[in-house]
């Protein structure tokens, strides 16, 4: 299993004291945002549609602490736009990794390498590299050539100076599932600590709109790409609760927890979900306390959701479950590395 015998154990930790204190909602992970700028304008993401005055803003330092106290999520994912143009990024991670929190700084890689220099190697951090697929499929998805070359060279240098890597792979209508597969392999001989793997979901600003999954479509390829690691062909590490892959290939049927990977960003407390663009809270307690939690989630009824399976609302529904006295043993099992 990719994720580590350290985070697992502290996650299981606080799911634990979160149910024993009778909490119903509680984050996850935060995702924070300390800017929205990007040097790629990929066509499936829409932060950077936001407005030039926006796109000048960061998050400081302080701002960041100070969301991640007031959340209090063990593990904080740093998505973008790309977080290594924030010109204090060092000193953000190095305050999140005092404070004991398992960073996943999220890249496209092109600035990784010349920046490895202002970090130090921790089991609180890890780099996340974005990669959709081989150099051609990938770069195409980035509009821009060369891109994938310098990831694999940056993931390759992080590697050998000590540092955890991690990649993130969106998956979206008309994939391949032979190119994902190939590039689980490629991954795979480059020794990365764990893969991350999701459907394309619907930013409502993203310029293409042609081409994120429905949820059967979702289903379908996924079993697919999925099957030579679901049979033991493939020991492919993947940086995810095993129940959540099994609900990627329609195994489980999960409802979202919209609660469990809050957004902070310069706009302050993004309205559930992320994906979508309804407007911020103040604090992280208004976005707890007045937040018509009903309106979302497959049962709410609400088109939006209908046919999202995006790992940052289903990861956290599988986690909890993880919990479940059935569960358990295939959790330990999976961290152990005889799990599937």
């Amino acid at each position: 299993m990719a994720i580590s015998w350290l985070q697992a154990l502290e996650v299981g930790k606080y799911l634990v004291a979160q149910r024993l204190r009778g909490r119903k909602r509680f984050p996850l992970v935060l995702m924070l945002e300390p800017l929205f700028r990007c040097n790629l304008a990929c066509s499936g993401c829409g932060k950077i549609q936001h407005p030039k005055e926006i796109l000048k803003q960061n998050l400081s330092p302080a701002d960041c602490f100070a969301a991640v106290e007031e959340c209090g999520a063990p593990v904080v994912s740093i998505p973008g736009g790309e977080p290594l143009l924030h010109p204090q990024i060092d000193e953000i991670v190095r305050g999140l990794v005092e404070r004991k929190k398992f960073v996943y700084l999220c890249t496209n890689g092109i600035l990784l390498e010349k920046s490895l220099d202002k970090f130090e190697p921790s089991p609180y951090l890890s780099f996340s590299v974005h990669l959709d697929g081989m150099k051609e499929l990938h770069d195409h998805c980035v509009d821009r050539k060369g891109v994938f070359d310098i990831a694999i060279s940056a993931i390759r240098a992080a590697k050998a100076r000590g540092f955890r890597v991690t990649t993130n792979t969106t998956v979206f209508d008309g994939a391949d599932p032979q190119e994902i597969q190939r590039l689980f392999d490629y991954l795979t001989e480059l020794e990365v600590d764990g893969m991350m793997i999701s459907p394309g979901y619907s930013y409502e600003w993203a310029p293409d709109q042609d081409h994120f999954l429905q949820r059967e479509q979702t289903r379908a390829l996924f079993r697919e790409i999925l099957s030579p690691f679901k049979s033991g062909q493939k020991q492919w590490q993947f940086n995810h609760n095993p129940l959540f892959l099994d609900f990627l290939i329609g195994d489980k049927d999960y409802e979202c927890t919209p609660w469990g990977s809050p957004s902070y960003s310069v706009l302050g407390w993004q309205k559930p979900c992320y994906l979508l663009n309804e407007g911020h809270y103040r604090t992280f307690q208004e976005l707890l306390d007045e937040t018509d939690w009903s309106q979302y989630g497959r049962k709410s009824g609400n088109p939006k959701c209908q046919d999202c399976m995006v790992h940052c609302g289903y990861e956290p529904t599988a986690a909890m479950d993880a919990m479940e006295p059935n569960n358990i043993g295939r959790s330990i099992g999976t961290l152990l590395g005889v799990g599937r």
